[in-house]
């Protein structure tokens, strides 16, 4: 059994997708927003930064390149070590028609897997998320398929980017496995459990547990907590050895019925959970050490020589 972690890196996930700014006045939409989000949740104690981006208009989940664009740029201008993680999970959604199920209807988002990694291979932040899951979602199915998730990590690997592997259930692991084996994927891996989405893994000491034994040995892991189950989530996951995340994408309350006031709340909240339970928390210089990421040099862009090298068939070594 892994004992706890003494140090540990704290990701905070600051807009999300399916969060509306009907559930929250303090969701961040704009680029600005989304990025003074990730700067305050940092000051706050978070190392890692995941990021999706909206239509600064509508507030409606966009995959805008510009939008992407502005965000880590006005991030990188202020601080040079926080760990951007770019989704890739938008463009992944089917929902059928009711006249003929084969037919896409409304709340379809399905893209080629190029189209869905673009930004990345643009932007090249530190890390992406790579989803693998395919489940119901909703009234609508997400679907990654083995081919797809193949060609998705292949634009991955070439631009040089470690990938965050997110888990919704146990079929999942057995698909990195399988990614893991054919080389599409390079150890040490770095996942996360996505737990409290319906019909995926349920919160609870027992899956974190469970899910954490089907992983590689040398995996890193965070147990993620959506709804109610965000802040006990932090306490499963740094009990059994994983890192931890928060942030308006997975809750929106910072205790019961109160709203949390910012994503630095969130991240401030989690971190006094850890430290109450005995842990550290690493800022984002030990946190590339421990992911094995390059520290960047302060004040540029470019990266001191890189942890991870890309090989001769363009995977990350």
């Amino acid at each position: 059994m892994r004992a706890p972690r003494d140090t540990v890196f704290i990701t905070c996930a600051v807009t999300g997708n399916l969060t509306t700014p009907d559930q929250t006045p303090h969701l961040p939409i704009t680029p600005e927003q989304i990025a003074d989000a990730a700067l305050e949740a940092a000051e706050a104690g978070a190392a890692v930064a995941h990021i999706h981006v909206r239509d600064p208009q509508t507030g409606k989940p966009s995959m805008a390149l510009e939008y992407y664009r502005d965000v880590v740029e006005r991030i990188r201008a202020k601080d040079s070590q926080l760990i951007l993680n770019l989704t890739t999970g938008p463009g992944g959604r089917f929902a059928p028609s009711e006249d003929d199920p084969s037919v896409a209807g409304p709340g379809t988002t399905l893209l080629v897997p190029e189209r869905r990694v673009e930004h990345v291979a643009a932007l090249k932040p530190d890390i992406c998320t790579l989803d693998l899951n395919t489940m119901n979602s909703g009234n609508e199915v997400v679907i990654n398929t083995p081919g797809n998730v193949r060609r998705m990590a292949r634009v991955i690997n070439e631009a040089g980017v470690k990938p965050e592997i997110e888990l919704f259930d146990s079929g999942d692991v057995a698909l990195m496995q399988d990614l893991l084996a054919d080389g599409t994927l390079a150890p040490p891996v770095l996942c996360s459990f996505v737990m409290g989405v319906r019909y995926g893994f349920q919160a609870s000491p027992e899956t974190v547990l469970y899910a954490r034994n089907l992983l590689p040995a040398d995996a890193q892991f965070t147990a993620v907590g959506i709804g109610r189950a965000a802040f006990r989530s932090v306490a499963f996951s740094f009990l059994t050895g994983g890192h931890v995340r928060v942030g308006l994408e997975d809750s929106v309350y910072l205790d019961r019925g109160v709203l949390a006031p910012s994503n630095a709340a969130l991240v401030e909240k989690a971190r006094r959970i850890v430290e109450d339970l005995g842990g550290q928390i690493a800022n984002a210089r030990e946190a590339r050490e421990i992911i094995g990421l390059p520290i960047r040099i302060s004040g540029g862009s470019a990266p001191r020589p890189v942890a991870h090298q890309l090989t001769a068939k363009g995977r990350i070594s």
